[in-house]
């Protein structure tokens, strides 16, 4: 079987596989729902696009993580548990391929729900929002529909390095509570872990302000919150956009490679 065909193949499998999750597709639309209502309930979407910006990108970066871990923690063991991964290595089907596969078909589905989720959010915006004065002079690229987009376009990369993490865990791991295991660990790490190490840094003096945009990179949920501030919202950053892009891009190279190595491991 050729790689291409193979990967496209297991995509359509994992693709289907999502949507015949009750789990998890209950687990999508609480998260569509949470955003939409802190987007509906909060003050962000009365005040503009970039207020709500402001209001969502906690909520993202706790959600988004939960949401990809959920997708994908357990697909590569489940195949592997199940023999399914047996049957596909008769195939001749590769490494890369196979992770491939997994990865874009579990990707799809946490994309349209991330995405879709935020457009909705954006969509209160005009409905909330009171008519601004005619007689005040406003700029409207201060605060347009762009600085939204971009901020969708930064949660779906945020989304793609965690569920990257999530697929290497799935396919390092060899039992259900190992996975489980580094997953709750590596959350605790993205989450609280990172930020309270650069607090603990630059309280200590271990590490100057220079080089928290490093230190915050370190993790997927730091690098994404700096993207967020250097380019949705334009906070006037200037070297932490890229050191954030790199390391987001570093997640997803590196989980991806390790979940390659580690895909044909043997259960227990």
């Amino acid at each position: 079987m050729r790689d291409a065909d193979a990967l496209f193949s297991i995509a359509a499998r994992e693709l289907r596989t999502v949507v015949r999750t009750p789990a998890v597709l209950a687990l999508s639309v609480v998260f569509g729902l949470t955003v939409v209502a802190v987007a509906a309930a909060g003050s962000g979407s009365r005040g503009g696009y970039v207020p709500l910006v402001l209001d969502l990108t906690p909520f993202v970066e706790a959600l988004v993580p939960l949401l990809a871990f959920a997708l994908c923690y357990r697909a590569v063991l489940s195949d592997r548990q199940t023999g399914e991964l047996d049957v596909l290595r008769t195939f001749d089907v590769s490494r890369p391929a196979y992770v491939g596969g997994v990865y874009l078909g579990r990707s799809l589905a946490l994309v349209a729900v991330v995405f879709g989720s935020l457009l909705v959010a954006a969509a209160t915006v005009p409905v909330l929002s009171p008519p601004k004065p005619t007689f005040l002079a406003v700029n409207a690229a201060a605060d347009s529909p762009v600085a939204f987009l971009r901020f969708t376009v930064l949660a779906v990369v945020f989304a793609l390095a965690t569920a990257a993490v999530a697929l290497a865990i799935s396919a390092a791991a060899r039992t259900t509570r190992q996975a489980l295991a580094f997953a709750v660990g590596l959350l605790v790490v993205f989450i609280v872990g990172v930020d309270a190490a650069a607090v603990a840094g630059l309280a200590s003096g271990t590490i100057g302000i220079d080089a928290v945009p490093f230190v915050l990179a370190a993790s997927p949920n730091g690098a994404f919150r700096s993207l967020v501030f250097g380019v949705a919202v334009e906070s006037g950053s200037g070297t932490t956009p890229l050191v954030a892009l790199l390391g987001l891009g570093g997640w997803v190279v590196g989980a991806l490679a390790v979940a390659v190595v580690t895909a044909w491991r043997p259960v227990e």
